[in-house]
């Protein structure tokens, strides 16, 4: 090890991984098998001047950086080959309450299930994304929509401030009155101008328990629900209920395709039920009840385990459209195959607390939508032929959803930055993400990091 190393380690109260290390395979794991890369350091952080050593030790050694809170990445934005990961996932990961002010404090290592569990004790809860083992920091700087977001906006719209290491090493508050600049940066920006260490999110008052689960419709009864869908979507669902539609196939061994909705509703089973009438007379396998709000963000669970390949891509909506889904179902069932599962997801959560925020007031850019939908494929064997063959799924399915829309190729390109591919870095797709906030992203980005060292998810070129 070179004397720079040995200082960097000497200085360093965390811990810090190498090739050599006992632990360095599990060190860079991540939740989407094909977003692992061989790191040359993994440097677990424990306080905020560790950031700033681990910074000035991958300046001056000219080595990439990653940071890595929960690990959810698929495109790799949480790891770096041959360079070094500032991981903030073991150590910076604990979430405080206020419950007199209905704040949380939350380590840029937290997950969401501790926010979720933490804050519910209270009759608490805070927007949050609708799988609870994904990472606050990733979620919250690229905006951050769930259950919630038709009562409360996107969690950026209720972040209050951060604790900030930019590339220089210094710390810095980001809110309304401290750095404003930097605080309309990262609602939206990711983390293209430092590591987040601590965020401070407003929490609103939860019922206890909410109505939720799976509906699983056949085919002989797609069209229906999909009919039905769209009438619920056009009656307005209200704040309180929101819908996920999934088009897919069913588990082994008969595989057979079928839609999955996930109702929400932020009340009892009877309110719940009632509102989602509709689709239960359909009679499709209800596996709905009511059930504690924080196990809402974990139905997904048993679907996100972590450690298969996984490729994806998001695509906004400005209408929901049952021919669209349709023929999407058509698609999934064709391609989707025991080896390589595909499907496409439909967020119909109602934006009108979303889009009733300018969308100047953030660095988020898309607002103004119907919903988001996502084509994913999963599969377990790492192979180049796989990744093509996924590549080829997700862009039929996603080039479907958008060419019925006036503009194919703004719909394209319209997409939730959560919703990433493994493309989210390259050339030019920033200007393309952040649209008319790009000019004043660039202008931050000179200011507080110039040198381009944070440069891993949509990276924002410095004026």
């Amino acid at each position: 090890m070179s004397n720079s190393f040995e200082t960097f380690r000497a200085a360093f109260q965390g811990e810090i991984v190498t090739v050599e290390s006992s632990d360095y395979e599990a060190a860079i794991a991540r939740w989407a098998a094909n977003a692992t890369r061989k790191a040359k350091y993994v440097a677990f952080v424990k306080t905020t001047e560790d950031v700033s050593t681990a910074l000035k030790f991958a300046r001056d050694e000219g080595l990439p950086i990653a940071i890595r809170g929960g690990g959810h990445s698929t495109s790799g934005a949480s790891s770096s080959e041959g360079g070094l990961v500032i991981d903030l996932s073991r150590y910076l990961n604990a979430v405080k309450i206020d419950v007199e002010a209905k704040r949380a404090y939350v380590g840029g290592g937290a997950i969401w299930e501790a926010v979720d569990k933490a804050a519910i004790a209270y009759g608490l809860a805070s927007v949050a994304g609708a799988d609870n083992t994904a990472g606050v920091g990733g979620l919250t700087l690229g905006g951050g929509q769930g259950w919630l977001s038709a009562e409360h906006g996107l969690v950026i719209d209720n972040l209050i401030q951060a604790t900030m290491v930019i590339a220089d090493g210094s710390v810095m508050t980001a809110s309304a009155t401290e750095n404003p600049d930097l605080f309309w940066a990262i609602r939206g920006g990711g983390s293209n101008f430092g590591v987040c260490v601590e965020f401070v999110i407003q929490l609103h008052e939860q019922r206890k328990t909410v109505y939720s689960g799976f509906l699983i419709f056949p085919p002989h009864i797609v069209d229906a629900v999909l009919d039905v869908t769209e009438k619920w979507w056009k009656a307005g669902p209200g704040p309180k209920g929101s819908l996920v539609q999934i088009v897919t196939k069913g588990p082994p061994p008969d595989y057979h395709p079928c839609v999955l909705v996930i109702p929400f509703y932020n009340g009892s089973l009877d309110e719940g039920r009632e509102k989602f009438k509709a689709f239960l007379e359909l009679q499709p396998v209800d596996m709905t009840k009511e059930i504690p709000y924080e196990n809402a963000n974990a139905l997904m669970n048993d679907y996100t385990r972590p450690g298969k390949q996984v490729y994806m891509r998001g695509v906004g909506q400005t209408q929901y459209s049952p021919s669209v889904v349709k023929e999407t179902f058509s698609a999934v069932s064709e391609r989707s195959a025991p080896d390589m599962q595909v499907m496409m997801i439909y967020d119909l959560f109602p934006r009108e607390k979303i889009n009733s925020i300018p969308k100047d007031a953030c660095a988020f850019s898309t607002r103004g939508l119907a919903y988001n939908c996502i084509a994913i494929a999963v599969w377990e064997q790492a192979s180049e032929m796989n990744n093509e063959k996924a590549k080829e799924h997700i862009e039929v399915l996603t080039k479907i959803v958008s060419s019925k829309e006036e503009d194919p190729s703004a719909s394209l390109h319209r997409l939730y930055s959560n919703f990433i591919d493994d493309d989210s870095s390259r050339d030019g797709s920033a200007k393309v993400m952040f649209g008319e906030n790009y000019p004043r992203l660039q202008q931050i980005k000179k200011k507080y990091d110039p040198e381009l060292i944070f440069s891993k998810w949509f990276a924002v070129s410095p004026a």
